[in-house]
């Protein structure tokens, strides 16, 4: 069998770990490796509590998910964010997943959250998902850790590393979408309302394509 190496990025998320550790407990032949940015809250003993490994790394999800990968142990990756609840039976899904041409994959995608137009968000993620082959790291990636390595890692970017990494990866071969779905936090999405956090994420991605510096977006992106 196997064995799953699970990585979750965090910074001052002791109100949402609880439950994303909660979730893999039950899960065989795995590691879960929490990659901590500095917190100042209880983050860390948190995750200590539930007896996982935690390291601490410079601040970035993308400098924190390539740290966990550097002291992984399994033969696959799955890049989990705080906020992101996953199905009880992920680990069965993501090893029957990676069989064939399958190198990489993902999740579809629920938001934690009861507002109006959101379901039809997670119907338009999850249409361009299973179309393009086009998930984002909200969606739970997951890769086989040799390739992962092959490749790099997730680019050194402030913003938009799972874009790049994902659009990377469509080159190389297929990636598979699991039709269950993950759960992921709806605060953002609460606190802009649907509308406008939809309509920065795709401000985000059209000034990616018109060259504009990752760091910039990232600078408008978290001001919001």
């Amino acid at each position: 069998m196997e064995r799953i190496s699970i990585i979750i990025p965090v910074l001052n998320e002791e109100n949402t770990i609880i439950q994303t550790l909660s979730n893999l407990e039950n899960a065989s032949n795995i590691e879960i490796i929490v990659v901590d940015g500095g917190s100042k809250d209880e983050t860390i003993a948190v995750a200590k509590s539930f007896g996982v490994q935690v390291i601490s790394s410079g601040l970035g999800r993308a400098t924190q998910m390539n740290m966990g990968a550097t002291v992984a142990t399994g033969d696959i990756l799955l890049f989990l964010h705080a906020d992101t609840r996953i199905p009880p039976n992920f680990d069965i899904l993501i090893r029957q997943a990676l069989t064939g041409n399958f190198i990489a994959g993902a999740f579809e995608l629920k938001i934690d959250a009861n507002l109006r137009g959101i379901r039809l968000i997670e119907k338009m993620v999850n249409l361009r998902s299973h179309l393009f082959s086009l998930p984002y790291g909200d969606q739970a990636i997951f890769i086989r850790s040799k390739v992962f390595h092959e490749i790099g890692g997730f680019p050194n970017l402030p913003i938009m590393e799972d874009f790049v990494f994902i659009r990377q990866l469509k080159k190389m071969d297929k990636i598979k979408i699991i039709p269950q779905p993950v759960l992921t936090s709806g605060r953002r999405w609460q606190k802009l309302g649907v509308i406008k956090t939809t309509l920065i994420n795709q401000l985000i991605i059209i000034g990616y394509f018109l060259g504009v510096s990752p760091n910039q977006l990232a600078r408008w992106y978290r001001k919001k």
